[in-house]
């Protein structure tokens, strides 16, 4: 008789090296507009203070898009070892004084993971094999969640890894432009979401563009909704929401 092994409960599994992400996206409502100077003031202190709090336990950057996108104001990237650190942050936001004043009109969640196509292709500032989360600090951040075709999943590893060196050759040529690749597989409606960083959006430009006449953009599904996210920290960020 064949003896089964146990499932092992959550307990006993050995927790990954990994990360969980998300990039939050929200629009002020209406009615925020409507508030006093003072209120806004009040409400600001208090997000700021939360987002303070929360910096210290996770990896948080924050973003406004104030002026550049009509759907969204502003963005939260947010990095943790547990899917449900980032739950409870958002919890906390939903609930706070701010919350009833926000609309969370994106929410891509996913996790870092080594990459299968760049462990031949390592150089300085490299994302392959990071499973943590790094900012650079640059004052933009464009992101997108991605997904591939069901025939690229179905082509030989050879041939994708051929067509995944052309991918990074091309991505070597903007060294100024710094990729974070997170994974979503099962977890989101999308398999991939990709947030490059750079001072330079000209850069960025050049190397979509460049990026688009490669054979393995024939098996990109999906590759919108695109954001271009501005850093704003502290007061940066109130003042970009009219709180300061």
């Amino acid at each position: 008789m064949t003896q089964t092994q146990p499932i092992p409960t959550h307990q006993s599994i050995t927790p990954l090296k990994q990360q969980a992400v998300q990039f939050s996206f929200y629009k002020l409502r209406p009615s925020w507009y409507l508030l006093s100077a003072e209120q806004k003031q009040s409400l600001g202190a208090e997000v700021k203070a939360m987002i303070e709090r929360w910096d210290e336990r996770l990896l948080l950057v924050s973003y406004s898009l104030v002026g550049i996108r009509a759907d969204c104001d502003l963005m939260l990237w947010k990095a943790a070892d547990s899917i449900d650190d980032l739950h409870t942050m958002g919890i906390e936001l939903a609930t706070s004084g701010i919350g009833s004043y926000l609309e969370a009109t994106y929410a891509y969640l996913s996790l870092t993971k080594r990459s299968i196509y760049v462990r031949d292709h390592e150089h300085e500032g490299s994302e392959n094999s990071r499973t943590h989360i790094s900012p650079v600090g640059a004052k933009y951040l464009f992101v997108y969640p991605f997904v591939k075709t069901r025939a690229w999943y179905n082509l030989p590893m050879e041939e994708r890894q051929a067509m995944m060196n052309d991918h990074i050759r091309i991505g070597h040529k903007y060294p100024r432009v710094r990729l974070n690749t997170t994974y979503s597989f099962g977890l989101d409606d999308q398999e991939f979401v990709l947030a490059f960083e750079s001072d330079y959006p000209s850069d960025f430009l050049d190397l979509v563009m460049e990026l688009r006449e490669t054979q393995s953009s024939m098996y990109t599904l999906r590759d919108t909704p695109i954001f271009t996210c501005v850093k704003a920290d502290g007061d940066e960020l109130l003042r970009a929401i009219g709180a300061l």
